[in-house]
């Protein structure tokens, strides 16, 4: 995606470049210099065909680019290392693991966003994570804007394909996560934060979830921050007005 920007962008400095030259090429070859008309080249076939095909070029190559890469983007493995369901509601997010079942309940393991906490969800560096996006009322959409991707979620599509997208995390840290759709009063507060870690603290906060803890002394109980580092919550004044409207 990086590469199609940066190439995105060339082509069109290229474009704009050529066409800012021939404007100010017609500026002075052509400016005014008596009463006579110069030579008219309206109905000129060939420069015709020259100025409508090129444009069709530019857009062909930049489709097929585009095509390409979108294909690769959302390309989907055939059995994910990791699984996470993503709930987005008015105005948070919940992450399920839908693979594992804690201790309390036999309910899979999960961390719920509310107005006083930013939900946290935490990855494995190096694995394949596959995403499955819902909505419980409204389109939302799903953006880290380190994944250099964002994806919508749509209300009534739980089942379809164009919820699904798989990434592979490189780099431990934590990263910010926002909502890139209007989608009410509290849009501006819809924020959540990835915390990507090793394979084995991965390991080890799912059991520590499995086992009853809360994402926070799981994530402590493995030496990472038990709150989000990336974003904070709502203003305490949003908060209040956001919970009456809950």
């Amino acid at each position: 995606m990086h590469q199609l920007w940066i190439g995105s962008t060339i082509a069109a400095l290229v474009v704009g470049i050529a066409v800012w030259v021939l404007i100010a090429y017609a500026a002075i070859r052509y400016r005014k210099r008596g009463d006579e008309l110069p030579r008219q080249t309206a109905y000129n076939l060939p420069l015709e065909v020259v100025y409508t095909v090129i444009p069709f070029v530019i857009i062909a190559v930049l489709f097929f680019f585009t095509v390409n890469t979108q294909n690769r983007v959302m390309e989907r493995s055939a059995e994910p290392e990791v699984t996470v369901a993503v709930n987005a509601f008015k105005w948070n997010w919940q992450f399920v693991y839908p693979e594992t079942t804690d201790a309390n309940g036999g309910e899979p393991v999960s961390t719920v966003g509310s107005t006083t906490e930013i939900p946290i969800l935490v990855l494995p560096v190096d694995q394949t994570i596959r995403f499955e996006l819902a909505s419980a009322d409204v389109i939302h959409s799903f953006w880290v804007p380190e994944f250099l991707f964002k994806l919508d979620v749509i209300p009534g599509n739980e089942n379809g394909r164009d919820n699904v997208f798989e990434v592979t995390v490189r780099e431990q840290g934590a990263y910010v996560g926002r909502c890139a759709e209007l989608c009410g009063t509290y849009h501006a507060y819809m924020n959540f934060e990835v915390r990507s870690v090793s394979e084995e603290d991965f390991e080890d906060y799912l059991d520590a979830r499995l086992d009853g803890l809360s994402t926070y002394d799981a994530l402590e109980s493995i030496g990472q921050p038990g709150v989000a580092t990336s974003t904070v919550p709502l203003p305490q004044g949003g908060q209040q007005a956001a919970a009456s409207d809950d």
